[in-house]
């Protein structure tokens, strides 16, 4: 049977974390092993970091550091753009990463949060959305993207096992890959303890988002990437049914100034947007959450009436393969760990009534100050920001459905059909449009008769050329 190492009985000891070895004598083989590879895995000496440093406010710049960072404006330089990005696609050098960790609990699907239903007509779930703009892509340029998905622990298995039920929405199995973000374990909050949920086995939860970086390096994806001939990452997070994936005009410019991480910012609308915010700090692009933006700096307004700093950040980003392995190798001392309170049940105490654990996440957008060249390229909530957070409300499928149907209705009128209105202005008939019917506005119109109507909810699928109403 597994023991106890002498060194991490004595490291244990040190950090004060023993009792995490109480029921050691009642386990079975295999619940030993596990607790051991846990423990084994543990940096102990940060986590003593970690728990000193709880109460730690954010080290903000100075305000005088900061500044707007400077956009690309829609449409700007657009053809040389599109045909630069085009040209990377057509050469096979982009692939996709999703993250796709979380679980829908906030929506009350218990379930990984990609497989929600989320579009209005056909009701098809996030991950399809995203595997088929994928697909429609790698048709449209003559390339696959490998489309690389970052898992949790909690949503791995039943996340394979959809892509594989549904034949990977048409995606050649090869391009797929799946990936597990790693975990960090929680400590209590009162003493600092290794909290212990059930006899043989640590609290732990994901790392967060900025685990992408060292999860996709321990893969080995960064590396087959590389093999594969795959120079930039295109990154994104689940919950947005709009995102353009791999846009060409956002890969255009990240090109064309060779950066190693570039992002999307749609403009604010308050000052009061709970949003981060992409600001330069010392010629830097950085991310500062909007809790922590002095009001005085989140309110100044330019002399044409627009927020100095109105940069919000959609979780859009390009990343070169290069500097992610740069960084793959320094997160776990170049990423801060953010700190949360939380309520977390464990062996003795099932239901906690207040928060009583410390959990322990890293985020992808503290990479941006790393980066020596990069680049910033504005969006659209109509065009492309839509997430789905939220059971009701704000950010709820209700006006995730709304954001899709509104933008199917921009493009309907771009090709010259007829859709009804009703007197507030807002589409008579819920309309969906297939990312393998049309990727873009000028796609559909190349597809549909000018003068079409639609006459009832319609969905503009792969299966014919036509709308079918439903």
């Amino acid at each position: 049977m597994p023991t106890v190492p002498t060194d991490l009985r004595q490291r244990l000891e040190r950090h004060h974390q023993e009792h995490v070895l109480a029921e050691w004598d009642r386990l079975d083989e295999g619940a030993r092993a596990g607790l051991l590879a846990q423990l084994q895995a543990l940096d102990l000496e940060r986590l003593a970091q970690l728990y000193a440093q709880r109460d730690k406010p954010i080290d903000l710049p100075a305000p005088e550091r900061i500044s707007p960072v400077p956009i690309v404006r829609q449409g700007q330089d657009e053809k040389a753009a599109r045909s630069r990005g085009e040209e990377a696609l057509r050469q096979g050098q982009v692939g996709l990463v999703l993250v796709a960790g979380g679980q829908g609990s906030r929506l009350g699907f218990h379930r990984p949060k990609g497989m929600f239903p989320v579009t209005p007509v056909a009701c098809h779930s996030l991950f399809q959305v995203h595997a088929e703009k994928a697909l429609a892509l790698g048709r449209r340029h003559g390339k696959p993207l490998p489309f690389l998905i970052m898992t949790s622990d909690a949503t791995h298995d039943e996340t394979v096992a959809y892509f594989a039920e549904n034949g990977h929405f048409g995606l050649a199995p090869a391009d797929v890959a799946f990936f597990r973000q790693g975990t960090m374990p929680a400590l209590e909050l009162a003493t600092g303890k290794l909290l212990v949920e059930s006899p043989g086995r640590l609290f732990a939860s994901p790392n967060g988002h900025g685990g992408t970086l060292t999860a996709l390096a321990d893969s080995g994806l960064l590396a087959s990437m590389r093999e594969r001939g795959v120079r930039h990452l295109f990154y994104f997070q689940v919950d947005n049914p709009l995102v353009k994936i791999a846009d060409p005009f956002f890969l255009g410019h990240h090109l064309a100034v060779d950066a190693e991480a570039s992002s999307k910012i749609v403009p604010k609308e308050t000052p009061e947007d709970r949003v981060g915010n992409l600001v330069q700090v010392d010629g830097r692009c950085a991310m500062i959450e909007y809790s922590d933006l002095p009001k005085k700096l989140a309110e100044q307004r330019r002399p044409d009436g627009e927020l100095l700093l109105g940069a919000a950040n959609p979780a859009i980003h390009l990343f070169s393969v290069e500097f992610l392995e740069r960084m793959a190798r320094t997160a776990t001392t170049s990423l801060p760990f953010h700190v949360a309170r939380k309520k977390v049940p464990h062996l003795h105490e099932a239901e906690p009534a207040t928060e009583n654990a410390l959990k322990f996440e890293m985020f992808v957008f503290d990479v941006l100050p790393l980066a020596e060249r990069w680049c910033v390229v504005e969006t659209s909530h109509r065009e492309e920001f839509a997430p789905l957070k939220n059971k009701d409300g704000k950010d709820s499928p209700e006006t995730c459905a709304r954001a899709q149907v509104e933008l199917a209705a921009d493009w309907l009128a771009h090709a010259g059909v007829t859709l009804p209105r009703l007197p507030d202005g807002a589409p008579r008939y819920a309309v969906e449009i297939s990312p393998l019917f049309a990727l873009d506005k000028e796609e559909l119109a190349a597809r549909l008769p000018a003068g079409t109507t639609i006459a009832g909810p319609t969905f503009f699928g792969p299966e014919r050329g036509e709308g079918r109403n439903r």
